[in-house]
């Protein structure tokens, strides 16, 4: 990354950066993005708010990767059927196509993961929730961690990419519909860093919602600055709710790989109820068992993920001390839906381009149209990695022509041009706590009205109160720079966009469920 020179901007700002590519986010679709750039020949930065692999959506991943083995028609079918054929055909038509080639070149040949095999040396592929057949590659029941790490390893090492953590992104440099890159929070007022192509991947928005399997940090952030620079979004009302996170003040995920080997849910009478619900029973789409297990344990006061089906200490043995960590002895573990996944967010199309010039998105952040309105289980991994590929490799293409009409490279030439947003040193009359008593306010909004269940008179409330709280965030945006503000507007801001496609769609489908009562009433 070079420095800008000091004459290089019209408004006298001296401390900007460039680069070729400019990737914000690092977990597998930010690594795939950054690394398919860089073999194109592009000097890329990828800058992340994270400051250890675990504040990075990917490590949290449990279950595995997908992949086709050899049959992409039957993955699309099951991701069609669980999306209540909603997801976009041609979309999957896409991640079918390149799922086992980006496995095997980037996981595989060049990161050297080292995948669960069975005693005869081939892959132990394993199944899940609606998924007809064994084909998810796994490392135990903690596969995100162990891609993600090496992953992280190998592009830091890269000679041309550059690896910058704690350091967020606050807001987009754009002109007349093109995005010109980030301003940094690397200096108390911001620091520009001009790029001639930008890519999102900044994650899910877990921490809109008080139990979220989420990091902490997943604030919705890549949605809230695209949003707010004019990008279109889409299926924002679609929130996977996982149906086995144990039932607990601090909730971890009770991986699905356990349910497709075996494991099954009781009630607090102790019987099996899935098969009530569905004929494909414990093994069901998210959104099903969700509300199921949710039902039950409002009828009988818990359900529980009966784990005796399995050797579960010697196959599991990452969720096994978990548990034993909490003080849960014995094999049934008390589970609740929990926030998962976001299936909509920043629309893009299948190279990862958004609706603004020059930007991209890729990973959760992203809506591709694969998911539709219900995610199969462990396609989000290969998803990130297909899109991150694709939009890495697309961008450098971009950031050239950008180069020939200016004549220059593209992002010197913005850093002539384009002015940055300016940002305001910290104004020390925030009150304290104001971040962090605003967010136990949205969570509240969120769970109450935008959860598992909704209905159109409680989203007319929460969308009330989610303006009054952006009204009162923004108030002190406009007088401090602060990674907590900033992450705190950008959640009031994709929680209206939320509560805006909930209030559109009134029609129950995959993970938007809208109590019919609850229509009949309104309309």
């Amino acid at each position: 990354m070079t420095e800008t020179p000091p004459d290089a901007h019209t408004d006298g700002d001296t401390n900007a950066e460039t680069a070729d590519v400019l990737v914000v986010g690092s977990g597998i679709a930010g690594c795939a993005a950054a690394l398919a750039a860089a073999r194109e020949g592009a000097e890329v930065l990828l800058m992340t708010k994270a400051e250890r692999p675990d504040d990075a959506s990917t490590d949290w991943a449990q279950g595995g990767i997908s992949t086709t083995r050899g049959d992409p028609e039957s993955l699309k079918a099951d991701i069609l059927e669980a999306s209540d054929w909603t997801a976009d055909p041609d979309a999957v038509d896409v991640l079918v196509a390149d799922a086992d080639d980006a496995v095997e070149d980037v996981l595989l040949d060049t990161l050297g993961i080292g995948f669960d095999e069975s005693a005869d040396g081939e892959f132990d592929y394993t199944r899940e929730a609606a998924h007809s057949e064994s084909r998810i590659l796994h490392v135990d029941a903690a596969t995100g961690s162990h891609i993600l790490r090496p992953f992280l390893n190998h592009v830091d090492d890269h000679d041309r990419i550059e690896v910058r953590q704690d350091t967020a992104a606050l807001e987009l440099i754009t002109h007349e519909g093109r995005v010109h890159g980030v301003v940094s929070d690397d200096e108390p007022t911001g620091k520009p860093i001009y790029a001639g192509a930008t890519i999102l991947a900044t994650g899910g928005i877990g921490a809109l919602y008080t139990r979220s399997t989420n990091p902490d940090d997943a604030t919705g952030d890549g949605i809230a600055m695209a949003a707010l620079a004019g990008a279109d979004v889409e299926d924002l009302e679609y929130i996977q709710f996982h149906p086995t996170a144990y039932d607990g003040d601090d909730p971890f995920l009770l991986s699905e790989a356990l349910r497709g080997e075996g494991a099954v849910l009781r009630n607090g009478d102790g019987e099996q109820f899935m098969a009530d619900y569905h004929p494909q029973g414990d093994l069901a789409p998210r959104d099903v068992v969700a509300r199921a297990v949710e039902t039950e344990r409002e009828a009988t006061g818990e359900v529980v993920l009966d784990v005796s089906p399995l050797e579960f200490e010697a196959e599991y043995p990452d969720i096994a001390d978990t548990c034993r960590d909490r003080g849960i002895e014995g094999d049934e573990i008390p589970v609740a839906p929990c926030e998962h996944f976001l299936c909509g967010g920043i629309d893009v199309d299948d190279r990862g381009r958004t609706s603004l010039d020059r930007l991209y998105a890729v990973g959760e952040c992203a809506r591709t149209g694969v998911h539709g309105a219900n995610r199969l289980a462990s396609t989000s991994l290969l998803e990130g990695l297909v899109w991150g590929l694709r939009a890495g490799e697309d961008a450098v293409g971009e950031a050239q022509r950008a180069s020939k009409r200016s004549g220059e490279t593209a992002e010197r030439a913005d850093a002539e041009v384009v002015e940055a947003p300016e940002l305001r040193d910290s104004d020390p009359a925030l009150p304290d706590r104001f971040a962090a008593q605003k967010f136990t306010r949205l969570n509240r909004t969120m769970d109450e009205a935008l959860g598992l269940e909704r209905d159109p008179a409680a989203i007319g409330r929460a969308s009330a109160v989610l303006r009054r709280l952006k009204g009162e965030v923004d108030a002190y945006i406009r007088t401090r720079t602060a990674r907590d503000l900033y992450e705190l507007r950008n959640a009031s801001v994709v929680a209206l966009l939320i509560a805006r496609a909930a209030s559109e769609n009134r029609e129950s489908v995959g993970c938007h469920y809208v109590r019919e009562d609850d229509v009949a009433s309104t309309q």
